[in-house]
């Protein structure tokens, strides 16, 4: 029965040595970690800092577009008044055109 004991204390030994000897990290695993867990850190807060501007510069851009869109409407409707006036003064040309030829026509009559 001895022999037993004997079996099992060597055994728990030499479980506890096994654990005690792979299960720790040293100060250069911890370090080489925490270089790792930086580097990853300050790769975050650069995409973080990326897509803050291109947030920035996509607002920007939004907002040109919208000033961009508001001056071609008042372009488009400048040119919507020209083409009227235009329109409107073609046809008075042609009136008087009418009026003229009439006019000649009339005297070339006499």
């Amino acid at each position: 029965m001895k022999r037993k004991h004997l079996g099992l204390i060597t055994m728990a030994v030499v479980l506890g040595l096994v654990f005690l000897l792979s299960g720790c990290a040293t100060t250069g695993d911890l370090e080489k970690l925490q270089a790792q867990v930086n580097a990853v850190s300050q790769k975050a807060d650069q995409a973080l800092q990326e897509a803050q501007a291109a947030k920035a510069a996509a607002q920007s851009a939004k907002m040109d577009s919208a000033r961009d869109a508001e001056r071609i409407s008042q372009a488009a409707a400048k040119a919507d008044n020209a083409a009227a006036r235009a329109e409107a003064a073609a046809k008075l040309a042609e009136d008087n055109a009418k009026k003229t030829e009439a006019i000649f026509q009339k005297s070339m009559k006499k």
